[in-house]
């Protein structure tokens, strides 16, 4: 399923962005280009994080940028953006990052089954390591495909 959704178009490499309000538009990029969301949709992301949305911390320098899909998704997608120089998420030192993804979903299924399909691959750690260590679209989508073969 995640191979579905990050194509090589909409897995992103930086040596460094400017702060994680920078990383978030970046990694939204990619989904804003192709007509799935909005510009309105990564200013809601922008804004919940502001507003202490540090909830998209997912550890190990993971962050999920998501809103809801009234705020300007037109097609579930997903995007990622892995930056060489970390990223304080909300400017708070407890929560650096290193690893964006941005999630737009259209219903809460969607949602649902992007977000289970992101566990079975965080929660493992060979993969999370590998995912982690990718340096292409290629190494990352070469990560991908090995989920569920480690179980």
């Amino acid at each position: 399923m995640l191979t579905d959704l990050l194509t090589p178009e909409t897995i992103l490499f930086a040596d460094r962005v400017d702060g994680w309000r920078d990383a978030v538009e970046r990694v939204a990029q990619p989904l804003l280009d192709s007509g799935a969301i909005s510009s309105h949709y990564v200013a809601a992301m922008t804004d919940s994080i502001a507003a202490g949305g540090t909830y998209i911390d997912l550890g190990f320098g993971i962050a999920l940028a998501h809103s809801r899909p009234e705020n300007g998704v037109e097609r579930t997608g997903l995007s990622s953006l892995r930056v060489g120089e970390t990223v304080l998420l909300n400017d708070e030192p407890a929560h650096p990052i290193d690893l964006f993804f941005c999630l737009a979903a259209t219903d809460p299924q969607s949602h649902l089954d992007t977000m289970m399909a992101l566990a079975t691959l965080l929660s493992d750690e060979t993969l999370r390591a590998e995912l982690l260590a990718s340096s292409t679209p290629a190494d990352t989508l070469a990560v991908l495909t090995k989920i569920g073969q480690n179980a």
